[in-house]
C-alpha cells in the first residue's frame, strides 16, 4: 500500500507553498532596492527640473541643451519605472483577487526596474556632460561623460551579469 506521510509542516503548506515564499522574498528584495534607487533619481530631476528657471538659461548652446533635455526626460522615465512596480502591487489585489507578488509580476517589476536603471544611467551620464560643459568645453566634456559611461556600465551591469554566470 502506498501510504504518504503528513507532517504538520507539510499539512499546513499548499503545493507551492515554497515557491510563493521565495517570490514574496524576492519581490521585498527588489522594492527594498527601489527604495534606495528611487530617492537618488528623484533628487537629480528635482535639480533638472529648476534649471531651465535660471535667469541665464536661455543663453546656452545647443549641446548643452540637448544635453539637458535627455537628462530630464531620463530622469522623468526612471522616476515612473522604479514606481511602477509599487503602483502594480497596489492595483492588483483589489481588482482582480490575484496575488500581489505572483512569478509574472516579479518578471514585469525586474524588467521595469533594469528598464527604470538603465534611464537613470542615462540621466546620471547626461547631467555629467551638461555640469561639465561649464567648466570643460564640450571635446572634454565628452570625455568625461564618456567615462563616467564606461564605470556605470562596468559596475552596474557588467559586474552582476558575470558574476551572475560563475
Amino acid at each position: 500500500m502506498n501510504e504518504t506521510t503528513t507532517t504538520p509542516d507539510s499539512a499546513a503548506q499548499p503545493s507551492g507553498a515554497g515557491e510563493d515564499d521565495e517570490v514574496d522574498e524576492q519581490f521585498r528584495a527588489l522594492l527594498e532596492g527601489l527604495r534606495t534607487s528611487l530617492p537618488g533619481v528623484q533628487v537629480l530631476f528635482g535639480f533638472l527640473l529648476v534649471a531651465p528657471f535660471q535667469s541665464d538659461f536661455d543663453g546656452y548652446d545647443r549641446s548643452t541643451i540637448v544635453s539637458f533635455t535627455v537628462a530630464f526626460l531620463s530622469a522623468a522615465v526612471s522616476s515612473m519605472l522604479f514606481i511602477a512596480p509599487s503602483v502594480h502591487q497596489r492595483l492588483r489585489a483589489p481588482r482582480s483577487g490575484l496575488r500581489r507578488r505572483s512569478k509574472k509580476h516579479l518578471i514585469i517589476a525586474t524588467w521595469l526596474t533594469i528598464a527604470g536603471t538603465v534611464a537613470m544611467g542615462v540621466a546620471i551620464v547626461a547631467t555629467v556632460f551638461l555640469v561639465s560643459t561649464f567648466v570643460f568645453d564640450t571635446v572634454w566634456s565628452s570625455a568625461v561623460a564618456a567615462s563616467l559611461a564606461a564605470v556605470l556600465v562596468w559596475a552596474w551591469f557588467y559586474l552582476p551579469l558575470k558574476w551572475s554566470t560563475d
